[in-house]
């Protein structure tokens, strides 16, 4: 996490820095179905950068070690012209893995908790949009705290067989795609389907632009063979959980829906797949 990319310290919530930075990492692990052993951080730091500072986002850090049973065993501290963490997580597998090179076709695409909050907290801090009271305190804690979905993903896992799944960091369409590019499969997601807060709703209305694209939000998305139920699958994850689509053999990626966003919809459906070709992601 690099100062002006992923943070500013003019934001104040220091300790939530040191939570967030440990947290996507634990995001990696949960999405295997793993569990975390182990870190070590190395700490970039820039003039002017004051011991309280460093502290308060040690303290946060610790906070998320603490609570997610993870040792931090080691680490550097260096000179630099910005301010950054750098977290390497260790963590092991009670069974098998899940992977993003195993859906298949009919298989249906669920994900946990909501969309698009976190990217909505972000634009709130960097002044691009505003709100007020609870929502504003709400999508903004939702991008510094993300939701720890460890056991979540423990408990996925042990589904057979081990269904496809990764975290959502860089957006739902952006991530499901790479599940597609690694399965060599396609999908369509309903718009309607994909689950948002009365927060996200406060603020954008029926827009699910940032819901679909905003990343940052650091749930699972995965991939499971018909007939699992929402009500089932929340109970078991101790999660909420909602169906957003199905895997098809076509290898694209599709939008449907009268309120998914114009820049998701394409003749004959948003090709994902040609997409991550042309990127460097």
């Amino acid at each position: 996490m690099v100062e002006g990319v992923h943070f500013d310290l003019r934001w104040g919530n220091l300790e939530g820095v040191g939570a967030r930075s440990l947290a996507v990492n634990l995001s990696d692990i949960a999405a295997m179905g793993g569990r975390p052993i182990a870190c070590v951080v190395n700490l970039a730091i820039r003039e002017g950068i004051s011991t309280s500072a460093l502290d308060r986002i040690y303290a946060g850090l610790r906070t998320e070690a603490r609570e997610s049973s993870t040792d931090i065993v080691g680490g550097n501290v260096t000179r630099a012209r910005e301010l950054s963490i750098t977290i390497a997580l260790l963590g092991e597998l009670g069974g098998a893995a899940m992977r993003r090179d195993m859906a298949r076709p009919d298989d249906e695409i669920f994900v946990t908790g909501t969309l698009g909050e976190a990217a909505l907290g972000w634009r709130l801090l960097a002044g691009e949009i505003k709100a007020r009271g609870p929502v504003r305190t709400h999508l903004i804690d939702r991008f510094f705290r993300p939701p720890n979905r460890l056991l979540a993903g423990q408990r996925l896992a042990a589904i057979e067989p081990a269904p496809s799944a990764i975290d959502i960091s860089d957006g739902l369409l952006q991530d499901l795609g790479h599940i597609l590019e690694r399965s060599r499969v396609g999908a369509i997601i309903d718009a309607a389907s994909v689950p948002v807060s009365p927060a996200y709703r406060a603020v954008m209305g029926d827009d699910l632009i940032h819901a679909l694209s905003g990343g940052e939000d650091y749930e699972l998305l995965f991939c499971l063979r018909p007939g699992s139920r929402e009500s089932e699958l929340t109970r078991r994850l101790g999660v909420p959980v909602r169906r957003i689509g199905r895997i098809t053999r076509r290898r694209r990626l599709e939008v449907i829906g009268s309120n998914a966003p114009d820049s998701t919809k394409r003749r004959g459906g948003w090709d994902q797949l040609r997409d991550l070709s042309r990127s460097n992601d």
